[in-house]
């Protein structure tokens, strides 16, 4: 298979980190146990590599390589030096660079090998930088960005935001999909969300370490969290933003994006077109389960596993479970089980009955699915699209949404297809099916008769009393008792009780 040029020179870019932690072999190859400086490649006979090695204090080896004709800047990991031997990863590319130092110390002999794609042979020699005026002339000269004209990116909001309230406040929550168009590397050094007016009134800003922990690279689990994006990438950054009032929230939102392109000294700032924001929330159900110490596992945090589950379903990128909570329920120890933890009936929350949180149609169950192991390191069937909730029950309750529950007992569902159901019915019992690790009732509202290939919603329980949080192994009560909520959601951990069967 041919390799294209752009992405040669992201390998040849991997190679070069690599070897600039071999660049100290310039010392000698047989004595050299770290390798600083800077090294120069060509890959596939046109593409140009400057790799620079530098060592922590920690006598730690790392770098960066710059594709000069690409004008892209990619890190190095796992760089090491055995004897002769090069060897270094770059996570970004998926790519491993193996060579051999010579023993003149100038020059490493290797390949490269990446993801999909054949092996290439790259070698590197130092460069002026790093040795004398001879080499000088072997180092292709990096090239500076101008003065852009515009920053070249793409953001969109994919799903408009929905006003609802938990804790006592108001929240918007929505996620911006941003990709580089460019050939430099974007860093983006601060987020500020505005009231889409003239007035462009600040709402949240976001900026350092807090960007940087919204700030995902979808398809490359190895990238470090950081709110940069090389040339033609793609990420996905995180929103949450909280109001006091319900008032206070505009009809319209835009984002103040602020960037650095390249080495381009000045950031560079633009306003993203308004995006309308739903103020008038509908959503407002019972309780699926009963009684008390029921933990929000997972539920709504802006850090939550279902928050982050960006799932591509036939070509298109949702999150089902924005909104999603894990409900399970806690022993006075704040443990979920009693004695053999690896027996379901052990656990407080199995064989508790689910409740229809609305009145509506059954429009899709799975059942026949046998229970897990808790704490097994295999579970009962492979995960498929069509066993992932295990036993399950999707509800249209109306206004184009569904309810969906998850993981119960095989042979309790008491509903089929097409079944009217009333607010408070019940629908099955709690279990360990599909891609559950206890037992637990999987929760959530979207806006299609599907688990994943939807978009989730936000919902409002009428009423719930708050009790506490889940701390670690244990819970933290509230030290003046529970404490009532009406028309909001419990957010995560937060351990509350829910009265009159649902209804």
């Amino acid at each position: 298979m041919k390799i294209q040029p752009r992405i040669a020179v992201l390998i040849i870019a991997v190679l070069g980190f690599l070897l600039l932690p071999v660049s100290s072999m310039a010392q000698s190859a047989e004595s050299a146990n770290v390798i600083e400086g800077v090294w120069a490649g060509l890959l596939g006979g046109q593409l140009h590599l400057v790799v620079t090695i530098t060592t922590s204090n920690s006598g730690e080896m790392g770098g960066t390589m710059n594709s000069v004709d690409q004008h892209a800047v990619l890190a190095l990991s796992n760089v090491t030096l055995h004897g002769d031997a090069v060897r270094f990863e770059v996570p970004r590319v998926g790519g491993v660079y193996e060579g051999k130092l010579k023993k003149n110390g100038r020059d490493i002999s290797g390949s490269w090998t990446q993801t999909g794609a054949p092996a290439q042979a790259l070698d590197f020699t130092r460069s002026a930088e790093s040795g004398g005026a001879s080499e000088q002339a072997a180092a292709p000269k990096a090239e500076h960005t101008p003065k852009p004209v515009v920053p070249l990116f793409n953001a969109v909001i994919p799903v408009a935001p929905t006003a609802f309230r938990a804790d006592g406040k108001w929240h918007l929550v929505y996620e911006l999909h941003v990709s580089n168009m460019d050939k430099w590397e974007y860093a983006f050094t601060r987020i500020e969300v505005v009231s889409a007016d003239s007035a462009q009134q600040s709402l949240a800003t976001f900026s350092g370490a807090d960007l940087d922990a919204m700030f995902i690279h979808p398809g490359l689990p190895g990238a470090e969290k950081v709110s940069k994006l090389a040339p033609g990438e793609f990420g996905a950054v995180f929103l949450w933003v909280t109001f006091d009032k319900l008032e206070d929230i505009p009809g319209a939102i835009a984002q103040r994006i602020s960037v650095k392109i390249g080495d381009y000294p000045e950031a560079l700032s633009i306003v993203t077109p308004p995006t309308s924001v739903d103020k008038n929330p509908d959503v407002v159900i019972s309780s699926p389960l009963v009684g008390g110490d029921w933990v929000a596992g997972n539920g709504p945090s802006n850090t939550s596993v279902h928050r982050r589950a960006l799932i591509p379903i036939n070509g298109h990128a949702y999150i089902s479970q924005r909104f999603a909570i894990d409900w399970v329920q806690v022993y006075p120890d704040g443990k979920t089980y009693e004695g053999d933890l690896s027996d379901n009936k052990n656990y407080r929350a199995y064989g508790a009955e689910i409740h229809a949180v609305a009145d509506g149609v059954v429009t899709q169950v799975g059942d026949g699915i046998p229970q897990n192991t808790p704490g097994a390191k295999s579970l009962a069937v492979p995960i498929t699209l069509e066993t992932i909730g295990g036993n399950h029950v999707i509800m249209e309750i109306g206004n184009g949404l569904f309810a969906f529950y998850a993981h119960m007992q095989p042979g309790s569902l008491r509903v089929k297809v097409g079944d009217k159901v009333t607010r408070g019915q019940v629908l099955g019992l709690v279990g360990n099916t599909g891609n559950s690790s206890e037992p637990h009732l999987h929760f959530q509202i979207c806006n299609a008769n599907s688990e994943l290939g939807s978009e989730g919603l936000p919902y409002a329980f009428a009423s719930f009393e708050v009790l506490g949080k889940g701390e670690g192994d244990g819970m933290k009560m509230l030290p003046g008792g529970a404490v009532k909520h009406q028309m909001e959601i419990p957010t995560e951990d937060e351990i509350v009780r829910f009265e009159d069967g649902g209804k």
